[in-house]
C-alpha cells in the first residue's frame, strides 16, 4: 500500500509497523514542510526507512538534530571525529553481532532516547535484516486485569548485562577493537521506569520492558520478577505484533525507541556489516 502526501511517498512494509518514505533525499536541506511529512509518517508507523540515500556523517547528524540534541553513547564505540556516530559492525571472522536479540536502545538511561537513525554502509549479500515489533499492540492486546497490574509497576534497568564486566561478546569484541576500555562497574548503575508508558507525542500506551535492560520489577527480588518478564517477553514477541526490514546499501532507518524493540539477525557467517548509528536523546518517563 503507498499512501502519497504532497511531498513524500510512504509504502508500508507489515501490518503491524514500519514504513518506506520515497521522493526524498535526506543529503539536501528539508523543508518544514517536508519535515512535517516524515515526522508524520515516524509517529503514524514507529520505524521508516529511506533507500538509496548518500550521507556523510555531518548530513547524517544534521538530519538527526531534526528530531532533537544527539547523544553520545557512553559505551560502544564511535566513528572517529564525529562522538555522535556510533559504529556496529561484525567483521567476517566474528561470531556474535552486536544487537542480537530483542531490546529498545539506552533504557539504562534517566532519559531513555527518543530514537536511533541507522545507515548502512557496508552490508552482507544476504541476511543481516533487522526485526521490530510494535509494543503499543503489545500492551492493546493484554487483558483488562494485567492492564491495570502493570500500571502500577516500575521496572528497574541497568546497563550492567550488556556493557558491565560481564558484558555480551559483542560488546566487550568493540571494547577491544577500538582500545576504548568502557564496561565497568559505572554499568551497574540502576534506573526505574514505568512498565507501561505514555508515549510523549501520540498520547498512546505501550508496554516499556526488554530483555536487554530490565534486572527486575522495582520492589520485586529477579526470582520473583522472572516469572512476570519472561510472560511478558513472550508476549510482546508474538509474530503479529513484529515487522522485519531488509537491509540495502545507503539505506537509512529511523526508529521510535519509545514504542518498539528491535532484534539484530545474526545470519550472515562470513561476510562484513557495518553500519553507522546517530540517536537522539529522550526525556524523564513518568
Amino acid at each position: 500500500m503507498t499512501i502519497t502526501s504532497t511531498r513524500i511517498e510512504v509504502r508500508k512494509l507489515a501490518g503491524a509497523l514500519g514504513a518506506e518514505i520515497a521522493g526524498v533525499d535526506l543529503a539536501r536541506p528539508l523543508d518544514n514542510e517536508t519535515f512535517a511529512e516524515i515526522h508524520r509518517a515516524f509517529l503514524d508507523n514507529l520505524v521508516v526507512c529511506f533507500r538509496d540515500q548518500h550521507l556523510t556523517p555531518d548530513q547524517h547528524k544534521e538530519f538527526g538534530r531534526r528530531f532533537g540534541s544527539l547523544n553520545v553513547h557512553p559505551y560502544a564505540p564511535a566513528l572517529e571525529g564525529h562522538p555522535e556516530v556510533m559504529t556496529i559492525f561484525k567483521e567476517k571472522e566474528d561470531t556474535a553481532n552486536f544487537g542480537g536479540g530483542w531490546h529498545s536502545d539506552m533504557t539504562f538511561l534517566e532519559k531513555p532516547v527518543l530514537g536511533s537513525m541507522l545507515y548502512a554502509r557496508d552490508v552482507p549479500p544476504w541476511g543481516g535484516d533487522t526485526m521490530f515489533l510494535n509494543m503499543y499492540s503489545a500492551y492493546e492486546a493484554l487483558s483488562d486485569g494485567m492492564k491495570a497490574m502493570l500500571g502500577g509497576l516500575r521496572a528497574v534497568h541497568s546497563a550492567n548485562k550488556q556493557y558491565g564486566v560481564d558484558g555480551s561478546e559483542a560488546a566487550l569484541l568493540n571494547e577491544q577493537r577500538t582500545m576504548r576500555p568502557k564496561t565497568s562497574t559505572d554499568a551497574r548503575k540502576e534506573v526505574t521506569h514505568p512498565v507501561v508508558r505514555t508515549h510523549p507525542e501520540t498520547g498512546r500506551k505501550c508496554l516499556f520492558v526488554n530483555r536487554a535492560f530490565v534486572e527486575r520489577f522495582d520492589g520485586w527480588t529477579k526470582q520473583e520478577s522472572q516469572p512476570l518478564l519472561r510472560w511478558l517477553h513472550g508476549h510482546y514477541t508474538r509474530p503479529e505484533f513484529t515487522c522485519r526490514l531488509h537491509w540495502e546499501e545507503n539505506t537509512l532507518t529511523f526508529w521510535d525507541n519509545r514504542c518498539t524493540q528491535h532484534y539484530a539477525l545474526n545470519d550472515y557467517h562470513g561476510f562484513r556489516r557495518e553500519m553507522h548509528r546517530v540517536t537522539i536523546d529522550g526525556e524523564r518517563v513518568f
